[in-house]
């Protein structure tokens, strides 16, 4: 089990994450009432096809980097309830304890490493 100054070093590691995310977000999308985010679609670059082309291209890799972002704040929304749960650093397919080294280097991991290998 993690001792509460590990818990807590880790727990700010996630609240810094998820402003940062949340951050990068709010250039690209916009939250809705459900607390989920849309992507922007891009200023009107001009009327041409190319330039219409353009809008669409700029709007599909914003869609993906919203979806990306999107996923990250769930683990880490996800790993922060866990912690109020009292459930965090365990694994989801296994339910061994996660160890600290790979809890640190990502501190949203819901599963051991080698959960596959087994």
């Amino acid at each position: 089990m993690l001792d509460d100054a590990t818990r807590a070093r880790l727990r700010a590691k996630l609240e810094e994450e998820k402003a940062r995310i949340e951050a990068d977000l709010s250039k690209i999308a916009e939250r809705k009432d459900s607390g989920d985010f849309e992507a922007k679609f891009p200023e009107d670059i001009g009327d041409r096809m190319d330039e219409n082309a353009t809008e669409v291209e700029e709007f599909t890799d914003t869609l993906a980097v919203e979806k990306t972002l999107e996923s990250q704040l769930k683990d880490i929304n996800d790993a922060l309830a866990k912690m109020d749960a009292g459930t965090y650093g365990i694994c989801e397919k296994t339910g061994r304890e996660i160890p600290l080294a790979r809890l640190e280097a990502y501190p949203a991991a819901r599963t051991v490493v080698d959960v596959d290998a087994q």
